[in-house]
């Protein structure tokens, strides 16, 4: 049996292997337990200052005429930008990392609401930004909707989906810009607000039917071990754009020179649709950008819910997409596509039930769901005032919640 076993797997070839990887254990073992104690070190350090930080979570109530473009709203994010972990001592003694958001659009029973969520010590500085764009809006602290929500899996059905991005991060999405709402006038019928099909959809639901869309986002900077605990360098995003324009430039597909002209290739010989997506990555270049995450889920109890709801909560996003830029698209869904996969549900069911936990505490960038199932995206300000901003009433969706009168000024004693 042994001498058959030999010939199959040939157990004498590995002998020599087998003996250095003992003989060398000395020196890798305790590198392996150093780098696997240094990673639950700071896992149980960032936990504790994460707790230790709470959050606050703001409700915007919109009045009935809002006549502030996109732009505003991405002044707002401008606000919240902060890339600046700490010193030394407080990364790697204290946990301390980089503060994050979650900016949130809500449908319960087809009641829209719009939730900004943050550390604690952001409270106000979130308030005094928004009252600076939106004077007459309304902002207030609430009890965090999320939390009391159960999962059943047996009386309760659900559909989770995490986005990612059609293209490379240096792609730019179809932005207000490209739908000139940075242009038009006061009057509302100009407008055409690609946020309009998602309040649509968020508006269309019935009792009983829940839809959450969360955006997380962290400020986005270049990694290093001294400021972010990290052991290698990753890639820097504008040095991916550069060289995503250089491709371009010099890829088959320009318009071909005279022959006998040996000049290199320039702008001047781009197509149209070439020029234009220079143009845009160039202007996202300009921007600051951040590390995000985008999140969907619908849900409801068994006999309220709709299977066709959750391709109508992806297909309400595609007008942020282009042919020649980028687009949105679901990255990784709670379910499994054929029945095989997951007999008895079970893990369908542990997938849901990981998401509305990821969901409840926002966490993406950090520990307990660091990375969930992908890595983060890169969206500058323009793109995430695209998805996320405050319409005006060319979203004429019923049962988006209004204030009905119009606030005569900001507070005036906002602490900063």
């Amino acid at each position: 049996m042994i001498e058959w076993l030999n010939d199959v797997y040939r157990l004498d070839a590995l002998a020599p292997a087998f003996d250095i990887f003992v003989r060398f254990m000395p020196l890798w073992m305790p590198i392996l337990l150093f780098t696997l104690f240094l990673q639950v070190w700071f896992n149980y350090k960032r936990t504790q200052w994460i707790i230790s930080e709470g959050n606050f979570l703001l409700e915007i109530k919109l009045p009935k005429s809002v006549r502030r473009s996109p732009m505003a709203m991405e002044l707002v994010l401008h606000g919240l930008y902060e890339p600046v972990t700490g010193t030394v001592l407080d990364v790697f003694l204290r946990g301390q990392v980089r503060y994050w958001f979650s900016l949130e659009m809500v449908s319960i029973g087809g009641s829209v609401r719009f939730f900004i969520w943050g550390q604690r010590k952001w409270k106000n500085i979130a308030e005094t930004r928004i009252y600076s764009q939106y004077p007459d809006a309304e902002v207030l602290e609430v009890e965090d909707y999320a939390i009391p929500f159960k999962f059943d899996p047996k009386s309760m059905k659900m559909f989770g989906a995490q986005m990612s991005l059609v293209k490379e991060d240096v792609y730019p999405i179809k932005t207000y810009i490209d739908y000139g709402l940075d242009k038009v006038g006061d009057e509302e019928e100009e407008k055409i607000d690609p946020l309009t099909p998602v309040m649509e959809f968020l508006g269309s639901l019935r009792p009983g039917e829940n839809v959450w869309i969360q955006i997380l986002i962290q400020s986005h900077r270049k990694m290093d071990w001294m400021s972010d605990a990290i052991l290698l360098k990753r890639p820097n995003w504008e040095d991916q754009a550069k060289k995503v324009i250089e491709k371009i430039i010099n890829e088959q597909g320009f318009i071909k020179r005279p022959e006998g002209d040996k000049k290199s290739p320039s702008l001047l010989d781009l197509t149209k649709i070439q020029q234009d997506t220079i143009t845009a990555i160039q202007r996202s270049l300009d921007k600051l950008s951040y590390d995000t995450m985008i999140r969907v889920m619908y849900f409801a109890k068994n006999e309220d819910y709709d299977s066709i709801k959750g391709m109508g909560l992806i297909g309400s996003i595609r007008q942020f997409g282009s042919n020649n830029l980028n687009g949105i698209r679901p990255k990784w869904f709670s379910g499994f596509a054929y029945p095989w996969q997951d007999f008895r549900r079970k893990r369908r069911t542990f997938a849901e039930k990981e998401m509305v936990e990821a969901f409840k505490l926002r966490s993406f960038f950090q520990p307990p769901f660091k990375n969930f199932e992908q890595t983060p995206l890169i969206l500058n300000t323009e793109e995430l005032a695209t998805i996320y901003h405050f319409p005006g009433s060319v979203a004429a969706t019923p049962t988006f919640e209004r204030i009905p009168s119009k606030r005569s000024e900001a507070p005036a004693n906002l602490p900063i």
